[in-house]
């Protein structure tokens, strides 16, 4: 999560199981400034991926929600989306549901001589080490101090 993390954990918590009701995953909630203008972002799956239906059906539930509880003072703009094909790895949950797969890691700074590795997801610790293994079968763990990002990577 970005932005607001008291804001975006309160949001989480109030809309997630609208979501999981309507049978869908949130992946991960923003409450973000650009601008002038603020943003409450909900990134949301199901197998197969949503569409642009799926998006407008869960953001009329949503914008239920959110007009009974009121929990956001300032006016804003609310976006459903989907997490995209290049889905971003934040819960220790994402990491058990896509173990094996191909991800790719940026760095804050390089290690290997490199601040970007692809490999294969093959382990994910409580203290948030990330191992993969690359295509010529080396292991590489980095710690979470210095992961700027992991995603799943985008194959052609």
């Amino acid at each position: 999560m970005s932005g607001s993390s008291n804001t975006e954990k309160r949001l989480e918590e109030m809309l997630k199981p609208v979501v999981e009701r309507m049978g869908y995953e949130m992946v991960d909630i923003e409450f973000v400034k650009e601008g002038p203008n603020w943003y409450l972002r909900a990134f949301v799956d199901k197998d197969g991926g949503v569409t642009i239906d799926d998006c407008e059906l869960i953001s009329k539930e949503l914008e239920k929600v959110l007009d009974e509880n009121d929990p956001i003072e300032q006016a804003y703009f609310l976006e459903i989306s989907s997490p995209g094909i290049d889905r971003p790895l934040k819960k220790k949950e994402d990491f058990i549901k896509f173990n094996g797969e191909t991800v790719d890691v940026k760095l804050y700074r390089p290690i290997e001589g490199s601040k970007e590795h692809r490999g294969k997801l093959v382990d994910f610790s409580e203290d948030g080490t990330v191992t993969i293994e690359t295509d010529d079968d080396k292991k590489l763990s980095f710690e979470k101090k210095d992961i700027a990002g992991v995603r799943l990577a985008v194959i052609f």
